[in-house]
């Protein structure tokens, strides 16, 4: 099993940054991959939010993964089945920064996941932050372009 933990500074407020993440089919501008929606969140929640099932393409392999929870400071998900990792789950946690004059949300970034018999685990540790550190990076660029 590998544990991967990210932490990055958004200059935008929790509940932006959060709906931004829940647009599943416009996750590819922080994501190298295809991203469609499947299955719309439960009723009553919000949007993009629980029960939403997102079909992702990259690197010549599709899954699913499925919004486990959604609110104003956290949104889990899970991969559907076994590959291509098993037991995964991300969590992202939101958490404002209240010492700055601006906004600012704090991401931490969560993954872990069972590596594949075939693969060492700090191959794919390593691909796995390589993405997510670039999405993060991204994500800044996002909201530092929206205030301008």
């Amino acid at each position: 099993m590998i544990s991967i933990t990210l932490k990055q500074n958004i200059p935008a407020p929790p509940s932006q940054v959060r709906d931004t993440l829940l647009e599943h089919e416009k996750l590819n501008r922080f994501f190298d991959a295809d991203f469609s929606l499947i299955q719309k969140q439960n009723d009553g929640e919000i949007k993009g939010g629980q029960g939403a099932v997102r079909q992702v393409k990259m690197i010549g392999v599709t899954f699913e993964e499925r919004i486990i929870s959604a609110d104003h400071n956290h949104i889990s998900y899970q991969i559907v089945g076994n590959k291509p990792v098993a037991n995964h789950r991300g969590d992202i946690l939101f958490c404002e920064d209240k010492t700055s004059s601006i906004p600012i949300t704090k991401i931490t970034y969560h993954i872990k996941c069972k590596t594949p018999w075939w693969l060492p685990s700090f191959v794919l540790s390593f691909f796995i932050k390589k993405d997510i550190a670039q999405a993060l990076e991204k994500l800044v660029i996002h909201f530092k372009r929206s205030a301008v």
